[in-house]
């Protein structure tokens, strides 16, 4: 069986290094890596900017007003795709927008939820 751990010594036999398997390094290198969930290689102020990030004001306009002509059945095929195409990616950004949250507060307690 193979060690998790093993010591470097010097010739006085004092410990002057560490060698650690790859999946304990990986582990304690970069431990938000081993959560999906995570958004690696950010720096805190991109994470920031991306948990509050929103559409782009056209789109938010143009879905409020899609979105309210379809309450009425006021909406064509075209703008029922219209429509549907701004959902999805209000839904992605949202999904991006939580990951972000999620990554700094992991970073925030050191650890990963998992």
């Amino acid at each position: 069986m193979t060690s998790l751990l093993q010591y470097v010594t010097n010739e006085q036999g004092e410990r002057v290094g560490v060698l650690l398997d790859w999946n304990t390094y990986s582990r304690l290198a970069n431990p938000l890596g081993l959560d999906e969930e995570c958004l690696v290689g950010l720096s805190v102020d991109e994470l920031n900017a991306l948990a509050s990030c929103k559409l782009a004001v056209a789109d938010q306009t143009r879905l409020d007003d899609l979105v309210a002509r379809n309450v009425e059945s006021l909406l064509g095929t075209d703008e029922v795709a219209e429509l549907d195409d701004l959902l999805g990616k209000a839904d992605q950004l949202t999904i991006l927008k939580t990951r972000a949250r999620y990554t700094l507060k992991c970073l925030e307690n050191g650890t990963t939820a998992g």
